[in-house]
């Protein structure tokens, strides 16, 4: 049996050097399903006591994401909501929907894990940026040595790499093995990896949002440690 590492594999058309392969078809259907999601979401949102089970699921995640960020920054969290919230919001829902028989997670092509890990590679000096300016914002590289300044480089590249492999690892390990333990059982192991898909799909999409609070909340805080 084979069985593709990463969706990259699973071309549907192809002209010379263009190609379009389930990474690309599944992330742009999971950006449609997302916002058609959000409008009828949000087209009749209330301040009533009564208000739809749809809106109460968004508040209840827009509550629990502004706790967490507030947490774990020790912030005012509107600022990172939006930014976090979509990150958090996609991968889960990339992760998700593996239940659906023929779907491939686009967060299981490396491609995928690097475009997210680079959004947050320039997120951490943009919102640092826009609160601090870009000349108090830079001077932290230069502590407590000039000299430190190409290890402070090497330290964001690699930090940028590491959550893009790693998201890249455990989303890929796990569709492997799911597609080994139904090839071996498949009459008794599907419903419990489809479960322990979920579970694991909601957990990496929160250590992933959950590391890009800290990564920018921590240049924030080198910051004021050096004034």
């Amino acid at each position: 049996m084979h069985i593709s590492l990463s969706p990259d594999d699973i071309v549907f058309w192809q002209w010379e050097f263009v190609s379009i392969n389930a990474t690309l078809v599944f992330t742009w259907l999971i950006v449609l399903l997302l916002g058609i999601g959000a409008w009828l979401v949000t087209r009749k949102l209330s301040t009533d006591t009564q208000i739809s089970h749809w809106q109460n699921l968004l508040e209840v995640l827009v509550v629990n994401l502004r706790d967490q960020i507030q947490e774990t920054s020790g912030q005012n969290p509107d600022r990172y909501l939006p930014f976090v919230g979509t990150l958090f919001i996609f991968i889960a829902t990339s992760n998700i929907l593996v239940i659906i028989p023929g779907y491939h997670p686009p967060t299981a092509s490396l491609s995928t894990t690097a475009a997210l890990a680079i959004c947050v590679f320039f997120a951490v000096p943009v919102f640092n940026i826009s609160e601090q300016g870009i000349w108090k914002y830079l001077h932290h590289y230069l502590e407590p040595n000039p000299l430190l300044f190409p290890f402070y480089i090497i330290s964001e590249l690699s930090r940028t790499l590491a959550l893009a492999v790693r998201l890249f690892g455990n989303v890929m390990s796990d569709g492997m093995i799911a597609a080994i333990l139904i090839s071996i059982a498949p009459f008794f192991f599907p419903a419990i990896m489809q479960a322990l898909g979920l579970l694991t799909g909601l957990i990496q999409a929160y250590i992933f949002a959950i590391l890009a609070v800290v990564y920018i909340g921590s240049a924030r805080n080198e910051n004021y440690e050096s004034e």
